[in-house]
């Protein structure tokens, strides 16, 4: 009787051991997956500001918007991390200004000729970002949901692996850009 009870408890330890090896590994997954949008997020971030910058510098716009939009580009690819996200916040709110009249725009791809491929282009990297960030965040929210978990916070099994955190700024797509 005395190793059935001995039996059961190795089986136990055994099946516990597997979930937590198994836990362990997906944490360090997610980890990993979190590493690489926040990768993904950052280039996209770029690619942005590029079209911008390349947009502003074209001469296609009047002189106002593209001296707004180019300081507004600029800053968002040289700021330092801890003023990232107000940064490209900034340049969200300086795109839509100057951007969000889809009427205003139509008339003005009519007259310039080159618009149309720099405004496309500038259009399809605002809507990636847009992606780019929620699924960031998504990643995020998945290890924080598994972090919490009461086992993997006693047993410490995320290491000294800091808690991602989401990234909260405007990546609203102007509305001459959203066709």
């Amino acid at each position: 009787m005395t190793w059935v009870y001995l039996g059961i408890i190795a089986f136990v330890l055994l099946l516990l051991g597997v979930y937590l090896s198994w836990t362990a590994g997906r944490l360090d997954r997610l980890h990993a997956r979190v590493d690489a949008s926040q990768a993904v997020l950052e280039a996209e971030l770029l690619r942005r500001s590029a079209s911008a910058l390349e947009l502003a510098t074209a001469g296609l716009l009047d002189p106002a918007t593209s001296v707004v939009m180019a300081d507004a580009a600029s800053r968002a690819r040289v700021v330092g991390a801890e003023h990232r996200y107000q940064a490209e916040s900034d340049l969200t709110a300086v795109l839509c200004a100057g951007l969000d009249a889809p009427e205003d725009l139509a008339a003005l791809r009519d007259e310039v000729q080159d618009l149309d491929a720099a405004l496309d282009e500038l259009g399809m990297a605002c809507r990636r970002v847009a992606h780019a960030r929620r699924f960031h965040n998504e990643m995020v929210r998945g290890v924080q949901r598994l972090r919490r978990k009461a086992l993997v916070r006693w047993l410490r099994l995320a290491g000294h692996a800091p808690l991602p955190e989401t990234v909260e700024f405007d990546d609203t797509v102007p509305r001459g850009l959203s066709g």
